[in-house]
């Protein structure tokens, strides 16, 4: 029986690293893939452990293992060279004592074989099958996002929703903004499933909550990592309370699906136009008020955007233009090995 092990950061875990697994499974009769997470690391070795799981959740013949270390003992490089080599191979040595074989897309590969007295197999050291390395994603996750396998992309995606009561605006921004980003758009489920705000039954809000989460969930999975979403859970909870003063009761994956980084809030001070589908001006005005407060009670924070078409456009704008820079901020911080 022939055993093999792969380690690596996994910072993120990329299309390249899935590949070299394939391959992997190809030469071994059973595979250790080890992750190695240091102290200074700001995405755990379960998220880690989980993506790789996830990925590869129908193959039998694979587990997922997490190592932890200081990186005042241990020392945390991608570099081929001998010197680190020989110290992670005794740590990998004392994990993998009956091993046959490590498999690595590294030169530093050959020393860890060397030292651990094992056979190792180079896949793709070139990087000619898959261009990437994770630092490139870290550092720009926009032009890499076709690199990150289904099981990732939750994880990376920014998430800005548009909220507000009737006749705001919504939609026409969510358009725009989706087309000035060339991003992913989820529509308001509710406009589909609930033709009349005048006319529904509490059920059908259920039915709204689900169908809005799915079309979430989908376009996570789409072809940017930045997804504009034209109202969310919280307005459907509102509309509960507002129409039938009842509380619609959701599961916590709705929530977690539902989950922005940055909530834009159009205020009412736009004319008010009447499409025969809408509540009254004066409902409406009404529903803005529940709708703040259901926001509140969630700890909802969210930025206020008024004035003309023009000037709420140019808001949005700037506020996710932040977001994406904080988010690409936050991605540098990890680490690579």
């Amino acid at each position: 029986m022939v055993k093999a092990f792969i380690f690596g950061k996994f910072l993120p875990f990329h299309k390249g690293h899935k590949a070299m697994i394939k391959f992997a499974l190809t030469k071994c009769d059973f595979l250790t893939v080890l992750v190695c997470c240091s102290d200074k690391e700001n995405i755990p070795a379960t998220t880690r452990q989980n993506w790789i799981e996830k990925t590869f959740e129908t193959e039998s013949k694979i587990e997922i293992k997490s190592y932890h270390y200081l990186e005042s003992e241990l020392p945390n490089t991608s570099e081929s060279s001998q010197k680190v080599s020989k110290v992670w191979s005794a740590k990998f040595k004392g994990l993998f004592p009956d091993y046959d074989l490590v498999i690595t897309s590294e030169e530093y590969g050959n020393y860890v074989a060397s030292f651990m007295k094992i056979k190792h197999i180079a896949f793709d050291i070139p990087k000619q099958l898959f261009p990437i390395s994770a630092s490139a994603i870290r550092k720009d996750i926009f032009t890499n996002w076709r690199f990150l396998p289904d099981s990732v992309k939750p994880d990376f995606v920014i998430k800005v929703v548009v909220l507000g009561t009737e006749s705001t605006g919504k939609t026409t921004l969510t358009e725009q903004l989706a087309k000035y980003f060339n991003c992913s758009s989820v529509k308001e489920a509710g406009r589909n499933l609930i033709v009349n705000s005048n006319s529904f039954e509490f059920d059908d809000l259920h039915l709204v909550a689900a169908e809005h989460t799915n079309r979430i969930d989908k376009a996570v999975l789409e072809q940017s990592p930045l997804i504009i979403i034209d109202t969310d859970i919280h307005i459907t909870k509102s509309y509960a309370n507002f129409t039938f003063n009842k509380t619609l009761d959701v599961e916590s994956d709705i929530y977690s699906s539902n989950k922005a980084d940055l909530y834009l809030y159009l205020n009412n001070d736009v004319k008010y136009v009447q499409d025969g589908t809408r509540l009254s001006e004066h409902d409406r005005n009404l529903l803005d008020i529940s709708h703040r407060q259901t926001l509140n009670e969630h700890n909802i924070d969210f930025v206020e955007i008024n004035g003309d078409w023009e000037q709420r456009f140019k808001r949005a704008l700037k506020e996710i233009e932040l977001i994406i820079k904080k988010s690409k901020q936050g991605h540098n911080q990890v680490r690579q090995t």
